[in-house]
């Protein structure tokens, strides 16, 4: 197992203007993940669940913000199978993860505890918007777009689409790992070390 992959997780949920319609709920309609390897610095896989809310519906605000229609959310998975997906394709109970803020953890923690759906995720999550803010110095918390801009870095795809903004939060996290930023990252120097170490 490649201890050096993290899993950059992004959700879109279901949202409106104003007050949710009676009964509706925020849900999770699309999970963008993109697997980064630490040790090689670079992005080695990028995946996209479409997910099919029960209880609730994609508004024209939502479509408007997202690009993601009804119709097009219709096709995708019961979020209780997209969990298991996350679990058994992506190794999401063993693999640390991160995302841009918390609004991604709890949003899974609510819906799952919503629908009686086990917790896909281990216990390693970082806030890579808090990481990139102590980084660079920050007084405040800069949303996706600003941190690209800081960091020099293009906005790829779409924003507010999940499997974009996943593949642009894990640069963002590549960009953290160069400079030593990245709580955990694999240093060649340390590594070297932990080998001699095991060789004694």
């Amino acid at each position: 197992m490649n201890h050096d992959l993290l899993n950059v997780i992004d959700v879109e949920a279901t949202c409106w203007q104003g007050s949710p319609p009676p009964g509706a709920v925020s849900e999770i309609i699309e999970i963008g993940l993109t697997v980064v390897d630490l040790g090689r610095g670079e992005r080695v896989g990028r995946h996209r669940i479409l997910v099919r809310p029960a209880r609730s519906s994609v508004s024209p605000f939502c479509t408007e913000l997202t690009g993601l229609t009804q119709a097009e959310v219709d096709t995708g998975v019961s979020f209780a199978e997209a969990c298991r997906l996350l679990a058994a394709e992506h190794a999401a109970g063993a693999r640390p993860w991160t995302s841009w803020g918390e609004y991604d953890r709890l949003q899974f923690t609510r819906q799952c505890q919503a629908s009686g759906t086990p917790y896909p995720f281990g216990h390693r999550h970082t806030n890579a918007k808090a990481v990139f803010t102590d980084a660079y110095g920050l007084r405040k918390r800069p949303g996706m777009s600003r941190a690209l801009t800081v960091a020099g870095l293009p906005l790829e795809g779409r924003h507010h689409r999940g499997e974009d903004d996943a593949w642009n939060i894990a640069a963002l996290v590549l960009d953290l790992a160069g400079r030593d930023a990245w709580p955990g990252s694999p240093d060649p120097a340390d590594a070297a070390a932990e080998d001699q170490g095991h060789a004694l």
